[in-house]
């Protein structure tokens, strides 16, 4: 009997992987994530006149701050003592529509009276940093730009 050599033939070559086609995928999948993506709105410029040292009596102002309180929970308060009032709990929703509310209010009585109106906040060492970027902003958004922050709680 005759033995049968296996051999391969000239003709039939390695086995090659084409990458050309899986380039294409990945450029279609960076695409598909850049188009589905969405972006967060930039932050605002917050143009806020931060004391640099303490008022003289001859700078004091004729109206009294508005008080704003941040507490760990994100929870924002307006007023001080018996007059304090809580607004905006939901850490989620960082549109402060009473707060926003409060403040329109605040600067339309300023205005009024012919002041500048002046905001003194307190935020809690354990409040989230995106919260109080949210407060800035809505006070921006209500053209109050003399912000103090103080350490002093009611």
């Amino acid at each position: 009997m005759a033995r049968h050599r296996k051999y391969q033939s000239a003709d039939e070559a390695l086995p090659a992987l084409d990458i050309s086609s899986l380039i294409d995928v990945c450029f279609l999948l960076l695409i598909y994530f850049l188009v589905a993506t969405t972006i967060q709105k930039k932050e605002v410029d917050v143009p806020l006149a931060l004391p640099a040292s303490a008022p003289s009596d001859a700078e004091m102002p004729d109206i009294d701050p508005l008080f704003i309180k941040v507490d760990a929970s994100g929870a924002i308060y307006t007023g001080a003592g018996s007059s304090q009032q809580m607004l905006d709990t939901d850490t989620t929703v960082r549109v402060l529509p009473m707060l926003t509310q409060q403040l329109t209010l605040y600067v339309a009585g300023a205005n009024s009276g012919g002041k500048k109106p002046l905001v003194q906040m307190w935020v809690d060492g354990g409040a989230n940093q995106q919260r109080v970027i949210d407060v800035l902003n809505a006070l921006v958004g209500a053209g109050i730009s003399s912000v103090t922050f103080t350490d002093l709680v009611d």
